[in-house]
């Protein structure tokens, strides 16, 4: 049904240029904002310690986007890894797909529920893993990570 093309990925996708830089954009936007009104109207310095943490905050959580949406997503046989070799999840491991409207997943992405727990991870922008849970999506097209999640579906369904 579905065919892996030469190097067996049955499923790729990645951040498009827009939509990368408008969320890596915003987050620094948000973090020049906060350490902007800081600088220009100190607040007590209660508040002043809190705004400079969620300014900074902001900024390297927007570097670790930029960093992270340089990577494409790949679905091969065994697994679901990055395009740097790094396994987000063993197809193996996957109990459920969860891509419907009141799931809790990311945008434009769905969710993988796992037989286990596995390490706690984060690219921002692209996937996280918490507890049985790892959730695909963020700046990523909709169109690609819907295959992807029907693909993954239709393996479920095959082996159970």
């Amino acid at each position: 049904m579905f065919h892996p093309d030469d190097s067996g990925v049955y499923a790729r996708t990645a951040a498009s240029p827009g939509r990368r830089w408008l969320g890596v954009g915003m987050q620094y936007l948000l973090g020049l904002l906060v350490l902007y009104v800081l600088l220009m109207q100190p607040p007590a310095p209660v508040w002043a310690v809190l705004m400079a943490a969620v300014g900074i905050g902001a900024l390297v959580l927007g570097e670790r986007m930029r960093r992270a949406t340089t990577r494409a997503l790949e679905l091969r046989a065994e697994t679901l890894c990055d395009d740097t070799g790094q396994v987000i999840a063993r197809i193996e491991d996957v109990v459920a797909v969860e891509r419907g409207v009141f799931a809790f997943k990311p945008s434009n992405g769905f969710v993988l529920v796992m037989k286990e727990k596995g390490s706690r991870a984060w690219a921002p922008g692209l996937w996280w893993r918490a507890g049985r849970r790892v959730g695909i999506g963020g700046v990523l097209p909709q169109a690609e990570t819907k295959f992807m999640a029907e693909v993954i579906a239709t393996w479920i369904a095959q082996r159970g």
